[in-house]
């Protein structure tokens, strides 16, 4: 961690990907990229994968119309994305705290209605009582009804696009306000139009 400063903010980042699993790929991401205002966070992309930083709102509210709209070709989509709070060093970008609570891809993505297939693993790092974090938000998912089943170094949740994802950011957000000064990641894959048979 050596030259690394820890940020003024409780920064959330996702740095993630996706895909189309058709040949015109390419197509599909951009098309999804240009439907998406990203003016409330920081994003930068390379050859790999794609970072958002921002307001918990924001990150959730980008990366959920992103995969939406790529969603909306009818192709099988895979959404492979990794959240962050509390990282040491996470300073650049702090700027992007400051924007309004009001989600701007809400009302555009809210139209489209997907089921999606998920997979996700929240890591409350250095908390003691870790067990005890995730169980607690697994049950929010619970109450919610999206959370199917646990599996090997996961747990399950199927349903609509917008209620997963809602289930996702709330375990995300639940589980950093334990500890105000805790570094939480969580893992989520999101798979909709998926050819495979539903597995439960």
């Amino acid at each position: 961690m050596q030259g690394l400063s820890c940020g003024t903010s409780r920064i959330v980042g996702c740095r993630f990907s996706i895909y189309p699993m058709a040949d015109n790929f390419v197509d599909i991401i951009i098309g999804a990229l240009k439907e998406v205002d990203t003016s409330k966070v920081w994003m930068k992309t390379d050859d790999v994968s794609t970072c958002v930083r921002g307001r918990s709102e924001h990150v959730f509210d980008v990366t959920k119309a992103i995969f939406t709209h790529a969603t909306k070709t009818g192709v099988h989509v895979v959404f492979n994305g990794t959240f962050s709070i509390g990282c040491p060093g996470d300073s650049e970008g702090d700027t992007y705290m400051s924007e309004s609570d009001e989600r701007l891809n809400e009302e555009a993505s809210r139209v489209e209605k997907v089921e999606v297939a998920t997979q996700f693993a929240l890591y409350p790092l250095n908390n003691p009582d870790y067990m005890q974090v995730i169980a607690d938000q697994v049950g929010v998912a619970a109450d919610h009804g999206t959370f199917t089943k646990g599996v090997h170094y996961a747990s399950r949740l199927d349903g609509d696009v917008h209620d997963v994802f809602q289930s996702l950011e709330e375990a995300f957000v639940n589980a950093s306000k334990t500890d105000d000064r805790s570094h939480v990641t969580m893992t989520a894959a999101v798979s909709a139009n998926s050819p495979s048979t539903k597995d439960n």
